[in-house]
Order: C-alpha cells, then sequence, then structure tokens
C-alpha cells in the first residue's frame, strides 16, 4: 500500500493527531478539541467543532471529512454539509460543522472521534463553454431515469 505523508500542525496544545483505526482504514478520525471539557448540540442545531490541527495536504490531493459511521447512525451527529472539501492549499483550522439529525440533545466531550478524514487525488478539468453536447443513451433523463 502507498503512503503519502501529510504535515500536521497542533494550533492547540490538547489537540491529538488524526488516527486510523485499523491498518486497512480509509479515513483516519479527527479528534475534537474543545476550550471545555464538552458541548451539547440541540436537536436540529449545528455546532462546528474544532479540532485543534491544521493540515498540510499535497498538491492533487484533497481530504474529504465524513461522518463515523457509528457516530452518524448511532447518535444522529454527522457533518452539516454532508461531505466537507479540505483543499491543498489550505492551512486554516480544520473545523467539522456538526449537525444533530437526532431528536434530542447529544453532547461531544473533549476528544471524541468526530468524524473522518479521506486522502484522495482528484482530476482538475479544464471547462470549455460549448453550444452542444454530444449525445447519449440516457440523454436529459435526471432522477430516478435509469431505474425504469
Amino acid at each position: 500500500m502507498d503512503k503519502t505523508t501529510v504535515k500536521v500542525k497542533k494550533l492547540n496544545p490538547n489537540a491529538k493527531l488524526p488516527t486510523y483505526g485499523t491498518e486497512f482504514s480509509a479515513g483516519a478520525d479527527l479528534y475534537a478539541c474543545l476550550g471545555q471539557d464538552s458541548v451539547t448540540i440541540s436537536a436540529g442545531e449545528t455546532v462546528f467543532i474544532h479540532t485543534g490541527i491544521a493540515l498540510e495536504i499535497p498538491p492533487h490531493l484533497v481530504g474529504l471529512v465524513y461522518a463515523r459511521s457509528g457516530l452518524a447512525c448511532k447518535q444522529g451527529l454527522a457533518p452539516a454539509n454532508k461531505v466537507g472539501v479540505v483543499d491543498s492549499d489550505y492551512r486554516g483550522e480544520i473545523m467539522v460543522a456538526t449537525h444533530n439529525h437526532s431528536n434530542e440533545a447529544r453532547t461531544v466531550k473533549n476528544g471524541d472521534r468526530i468524524a473522518q478524514i479521506v486522502f484522495t487525488p482528484y482530476v482538475s478539468a479544464t471547462l470549455v463553454e460549448c453550444a452542444e453536447l454530444d449525445d447519449t443513451v440516457r440523454g436529459i433523463g435526471g432522477f430516478g431515469s435509469t431505474g425504469k
């Protein structure tokens, strides 16, 4: 398995570096680094959870911040934007806009695993305006059009 080095800077001495749960985990866990012991997120509320870290992601990679399946399924806490995008030229603190999808308040404690980040390559496209697009069998069929 290929490994890529991503530099991590602690912006807070109490921050935890991201960790992989197993040898073959695709996502590295991100940890809450709060100014207090915990924060409570009311039902339907979104709160920015600090991680206390900044990353130096190599060019042509992006950090995608996803929900942790256990936290999302069992407690209803997941990134508000579904997938966070951390570009390689961003050097600020990694924060997770965490939304409480449950019907009751949830508490995030300092040091809790709050999301996971996956580093993946991407392609930058050259976007060219044109008058017509090539035809396909699907054509303009949108949502649900291939399931008929």
